[in-house]
């Protein structure tokens, strides 16, 4: 039988992580918070909102609540809170608040593509450093980059028809706009997938990976 090897990950030595994590959650409440003031100047009338007022602390706030409530005394891989991991999971649900509060995906021909690439990448990313063993092999990395990033992004693309494309304009392209998000939206999961078992591998290149059976 083979044995399996505990490892945890470095918690983030550099302020600027840390600062940067509580800076991308101040603003993106900030931007909340405006578009309950002033809904006319949001960006997302029109676009579920109230959903995604919702939605977006959520997902902000979902890490920093895992580890406040279990993570900070059971987990197996963090001694301390993971900072870069909150910032790169709070990263995406800011960008797309922004884009949409500038107009850029109505602006923009190539936003909207570009942002479910991008922002699954770094949500997926964010996930797979908060939980996901660094002495995963490449194949098991990308297997859970893929499992975690694909669902993700179906759960969205359902969360959006449900909530305003099926009663919308968008609803004459949103088979193939659909289809088109779920291959970027996998893109970016297997890049982040391939990006952080390279990180892992630099740090933790002296153990072994993980078993498969």
């Amino acid at each position: 039988m083979t044995t399996m090897v505990a490892t945890t990950v470095p918690a983030a030595r550099v302020p600027w992580v840390r600062y940067a994590g509580l800076a991308a959650k101040v603003l993106l409440f900030g931007l909340l918070l405006a578009a309950l003031i002033w809904p006319d100047l949001s960006g997302i009338k029109g676009k579920a909102s109230t959903a995604r007022l919702v939605v977006y602390p959520v997902g902000a706030m979902a890490l920093p609540l895992w580890w406040w409530a279990y993570g900070r005394a059971r987990s197996k891989l963090h001694t301390q809170f993971p900072w870069r991991a909150d910032l790169l999971i709070t990263l995406p649900w800011l960008i797309d608040l922004i884009g949409n509060r500038l107009n850029l995906f109505d602006t923009i021909v190539w936003w909207d593509d570009a942002m479910h690439l991008i922002l699954w990448g770094l949500l997926t990313a964010g996930v797979l450093l908060a939980f996901a063993p660094p002495t995963l092999s490449r194949a098991l990395t990308t297997f859970v980059a893929l499992g975690f990033g694909t669902t993700a992004a179906v759960v969205w693309e359902l969360g959006e028809y449900v909530a305003f494309v099926r009663n919308s304009p968008e609803l004459q392209t949103a088979y193939t706009d659909t289809l088109g998000d779920l291959a970027l939206g996998t893109l970016g999961a297997v890049t982040a997938g391939l990006t952080i078992y390279q990180a892992h591998n630099r740090l933790f290149r002296h153990l072994p990976p993980q078993p498969t059976d």
